[in-house]
């Protein structure tokens, strides 16, 4: 399975639009929460994607460990982001993972009018 690395600069916003849960593998009867080759639990996170002019996306994102700080409405930020293809029988498609998805740095305030001007006097 070839994984292809994605530019997330080229995304554009990147919000949690379905917070972080466990992952979970098997049949209904017994399910069993997903673990990589580490024994890390594997979290999908839903990522709301909108470039500038264009329709909102939802994908689905898996990532190795619970992604601390990321809650719905968040900006978050992607790191080592890939896509593959895959293939059961008759149904195909792509899939996300990434190495790590954290909270977006808050944006610094910009500063208003009524206090730029201001100084210390009296």
């Amino acid at each position: 399975m070839q994984s292809i690395p994605v530019d997330t600069t080229r995304l554009g916003v990147l919000r949690c639009a379905v917070a972080p849960e466990p992952k979970m593998t098997g049949l209904e009867e017994k399910k069993e929460v997903k673990r990589d080759r580490e024994g890390n639990t594997i979290w999908t996170v839903g990522v709301m994607v909108r470039q500038d002019g264009r329709r909102v996306s939802v994908i689905e994102v898996a990532v190795p460990g619970e992604p601390k700080g990321v809650a719905e409405g968040v900006e978050v930020r992607l790191t080592g982001l890939e896509a593959f293809a895959w293939a059961m029988g008759d149904r195909h498609g792509i899939a996300f993972r990434a190495a790590a998805i954290t909270p977006a740095p808050a944006a610094a305030p910009a500063a208003t009018n009524a206090t730029a001007g201001k100084t210390g006097g009296a």
